[in-house]
């Protein structure tokens, strides 16, 4: 049974701020210690439910964020953003039972939630799939749902958690922190939020293996691709793409055969957008 963890730094343990998960910054190197026991932890528990094969991706930022020489030595690990699937780098290979997401955050322009974005806080205030509203958990499991794999857990803190089974259904959950505001949060010891997140992990493979899984999150194809930018002169860059169709000021539209093109095509509109 092959299971990826797909990992992102806001909903880490611990993480409150910007400053904490920022490379520049002298808080980083603390953080990213932490990230990779999280990410262990969800391993263990992995394996303590039965997976087989577990292979990690790096989804923060540049995606070289998880120390790999204190990494479990089981796993393989996906460094590098640059990768054509990103945050969920891997999923393309196939064979994969379901996917876990570590240290995850809510939408952007959601009420306390840490951190609370859209791939990118300067330039994505919304994004929908076929006008569902999402945000990165959304996106990136539906190019896990493209291939079969559902989403069976989810770490971070209680919007995003809570957030996330509205969208995928019934998930496993290791809520580290209880987010009060954009940029604060009662957080729980990481000892203690890695027991969690390793509880919870063995919980959703041992119900995948039993049958018990949520079901992959797919949309329909084409799939329609809709991204709303901070500023106006983000969406007149990203409207040069060749068939995007500008809705308004702030919003602009692109039609992509299946959703991992439409993963791409998002890619390259936030990249296009500039600033």
């Amino acid at each position: 049974m092959k299971i990826l963890i797909a990992a992102d730094m806001e909903g880490i343990s611990g993480v409150t701020n910007w400053d904490q998960v920022d490379p520049s910054k002298p808080e980083y190197p603390r953080f990213c210690k932490i990230m990779t026991a999280d990410v262990n932890a969800a391993v263990l528990g992995a394996f303590d439910g039965g997976a087989t094969d577990v292979v990690v991706s790096d989804g923060h930022a540049g995606g070289y964020n998880i120390l790999i020489e204190e990494l479990d030595p089981r796993v393989r690990l996906n460094s590098g953003n640059s990768a054509p699937f990103a945050m969920v780098q891997g999923i393309e290979a196939g064979g994969f039972s379901g996917v876990i997401f570590v240290g995850y955050h809510a939408r952007s322009g959601t009420e306390n939630a840490v951190l609370a974005h859209t791939w990118s806080s300067r330039r994505v205030a919304n994004l929908w799939l076929n006008d569902i509203l999402v945000g990165e958990y959304g996106l990136g499991a539906a190019v896990c749902g493209a291939f079969g794999a559902p989403v069976l857990m989810i770490t971070g803190d209680q919007t995003t958690c809570h957030q996330a089974g509205e969208l995928l259904g019934s998930l496993e959950t290791a809520i580290v922190k209880q987010s009060t505001s954009f940029s604060s949060a009662e957080c729980l010891h990481p000892e203690v939020a890695q027991g969690m997140i390793r509880e919870a992990a063995q919980s959703a493979v041992t119900d995948l293996r039993e049958g018990k899984a949520p079901q992959p999150f797919t949309v329909s194809e084409p799939v329609k691709v809709t991204v709303e930018f901070r500023l106006s002169e983000m969406a007149d860059n990203a409207c040069r793409l060749p068939g995007a169709k500008r809705l308004d000021a702030k919003r602009i539209e692109l039609t992509a055969s299946d959703m991992p093109m439409a993963y791409r095509a998002f890619r390259a509109a936030v990249q296009a957008a500039g600033w």
